[in-house]
């Protein structure tokens, strides 16, 4: 399959999944997207539109950064990462957003890792 198939497909699965997903202040959308390298994570509050907390492994204040990518081992910590930051900022429940990524694998890690440290989905 042509490698602009398979991004139109991603994208129009994406679109698919937003439409039902959608985060409020009380309850955010917790964005979760993979690229070949890094794992980013955001907490995003659509009626507005403003992130209200992100994590990654590109954060400066990430421990180890340097040795964190896109692994199983490294979607564990970040998940962790941001459930501990977002709940500190008084975001306790969330909705899910992988972003057209299957729930398995690094995915179904961070999840785990997230509902692990407090947060409620």
């Amino acid at each position: 399959m042509r490698n602009e198939k398979k991004k139109s497909l991603l994208q129009k699965r994406r679109w698919r999944i937003r439409k039902e997903v959608n985060g409020t202040p009380h309850r955010p959308r917790m964005s979760v997207r993979f690229t070949g390298k890094n794992i980013h994570v955001q907490f995003v509050d659509d009626t507005t539109g403003f992130t209200l907390v992100s994590a990654s492994t590109l954060h400066k204040s990430m421990p180890d950064r340097l040795t964190l990518g896109a692994n199983v081992k490294s979607a564990t910590v970040i998940g962790r990462t941001a459930a501990e930051l977002a709940l500190g900022k008084g975001i306790t429940s969330v909705v899910f957003d992988r972003s057209g990524a299957r729930y398995h694998g690094k995915v179904k890690a961070l999840a785990d890792a997230a509902r692990g440290a407090g947060l409620k989905f």
